[in-house]
């Protein structure tokens, strides 16, 4: 080998092992760098046998295990919404054995007619009765109200995905750009592959997609249920947002605005939806089922109340077609008119002081025009054996027969139940989730076998160094014959 091609030998080898060292220490410096993938120089043989050539630099990402990954982020993210809301709902009304559940209301608004019944003429404890009677009411009211409180937040979190959603692939889509350019120049993209991979993990939360590669380092993006988010261009994810979701406002019936996939409406079924499997979805759920789904059981718990107190044998005072003890709204029951009825619940006026009415019309009868024998408690007892006669759930609770107090133990166990389910659902899909991540952590930097490689890479810049002192030696003594 002559003295310039070994020159050229070690200027390479130098060349190499500067830029490989520049590449552990970009390596190192981002091993926790979320999207961030290990650089590895591609080496060959120089043309003409003279050194080394550097081909290129290779960003290495497993992209199954990220692809699986990406879809235990999205399977975490609806289980975690879908956890949060049945928690939500359970502290509306309360768990079975608070004082402040409804649970706790019914048994208080027993314990006082019982104790009102062993002393009718005791206007304190009549007073007792109805406050807590009027406490059921509002208990109801108000877990009806957090329930559409609840739909409201979903809706406002639809927006908020759907415009992130959006904004994210035109990101992504204006990367592939960027990427293509640079590759074709002969640069390297790997920054912008870290940049559109941080992107499209966290799209896949919101909507988990499949990324195809295409060429010069472009890719497409499609969802588990194949629609195309992006390909030769982005897709448009449209939503038109209500200012105020109500209980009478569903999907079904157009009051409720649904998603639309570059202009055309797509169902939005956690199921079957084109775009299921992600948080977005999830929270259609939470406002089109989950939500409407409890605002019905409220709904049945007030319609057993009202129904329970319209015996017109139960009360002889009241006229043809007069309200009982609880009202919609001061009127009599409509069987076909349960929607909405948790937040229309109302104590009769009659009986109610805050409402101008009188305590002991609850001891001689709603319709009572004054008071009567103050120690007649068979009214009373009436009410108390009505409160714990069995009757049948409303349909939207289920099948059954239950006693007031026990049919409402029935649906806040029922809730307590569907919340302990959805926890244990988020728990698997955090530890599945956990795993994956573990996984791709594991496969991403090796800081122990980054420093290795600098080693050995000190030793290789030595040694060319060494024959770099080496030819200049030798010229030196050439140069003085």
């Amino acid at each position: 080998m002559s003295l310039t091609a070994a020159s050229r030998s070690a200027l390479t080898g130098l060349s190499m092992a500067s830029l490989t060292t520049r590449l552990i220490s970009d390596n190192i410096a981002n091993a926790l760098t979320p999207g961030y993938g290990v650089r590895t120089v591609g080496l060959t043989s120089d043309h003409n046998g003279s050194g080394v050539r550097v081909t290129g630099i290779t960003r290495n990402v497993d992209t199954v295990l990220l692809s699986n990954r990406r879809l235990a982020d999205a399977q975490l993210g609806s289980a975690g919404l879908t956890a949060t809301f049945m928690s939500r709902v359970e502290t509306a009304v309360g768990l079975p054995d608070s004082d402040y559940s409804l649970s706790g209301r019914v048994a208080q608004f027993q314990a006082n007619l019982l104790e009102a019944a062993s002393r009718p003429d005791s206007g304190i404890r009549l007073d007792q009765a109805v406050a807590s009677a009027a406490d059921l009411v509002t208990a109801i009211n108000e877990a009806a109200g957090a329930i559409q409180d609840l739909r409201n937040d979903a809706e406002k979190d639809i927006a908020n995905q759907v415009g992130r959603l959006n904004e994210l692939l035109g990101q992504i889509d204006e990367l592939n750009v960027r990427i293509s350019e640079t590759t074709m120049a002969g640069s390297s993209a790997a920054p912008l592959y870290d940049q559109r991979q941080v992107l499209v993990d966290e799209l896949s939360e919101i909507v988990p997609v499949r990324e195809v590669e295409r060429e010069g380092g472009r890719i497409s993006l499609y969802t588990s249920g194949g629609a195309i988010l992006l390909d030769t261009r982005a897709a448009e994810i449209g939503f038109d947002q209500s200012t105020l979701v109500t209980e009478y406002m569903s999907i079904e019936d157009g009051s409720l605005g649904t998603l639309t996939f570059n202009g055309r409406e797509i169902s939005t079924d956690a199921d079957s939806g084109s775009l299921r499997g992600g948080t977005l979805l999830a929270a259609f759920e939470v406002r089109d089922v989950t939500a409407v789904e409890m605002q019905d059981r409220l709904d049945g718990l007030a319609q057993d109340l009202i129904s329970r107190f319209e015996d017109p044998s139960l009360d002889a005072t009241r006229g043809v077609g007069d309200p009982g003890l609880f009202t919609d709204n001061g009127n009599v029951l409509d069987p076909s008119d349960v929607l909405g009825l948790a937040q229309r619940l109302q104590l009769n006026a009659a009986v109610d002081p805050a409402q101008g009415g009188e305590s002991w019309r609850l001891r001689d009868g709603l319709g009572a025009a004054s008071e009567g024998d103050i120690g007649d408690a068979s009214l009373i007892q009436d009410l108390v054996d009505t409160m714990d006669a069995g009757q049948t759930a409303p349909n939207a609770i289920g099948t059954g027969s239950y006693s007031a107090s026990g049919l409402v133990d029935y649906v806040t166990s029922l809730i307590s139940t569907e919340r302990a389910y959805a926890e244990n659902n988020q728990t698997f899909a955090a530890n599945q989730q956990s795993e994956y991540a573990a996984l791709l952590d594991a496969d991403g930097v090796d800081t122990d076998a980054e420093l290795q490689a600098l080693l050995v890479i000190e030793q290789i810049y030595a040694a060319n160094a060494q024959v770099l002192q080496t030819v200049d030696q030798m010229l030196n003594t050439l140069m003085e014959i």
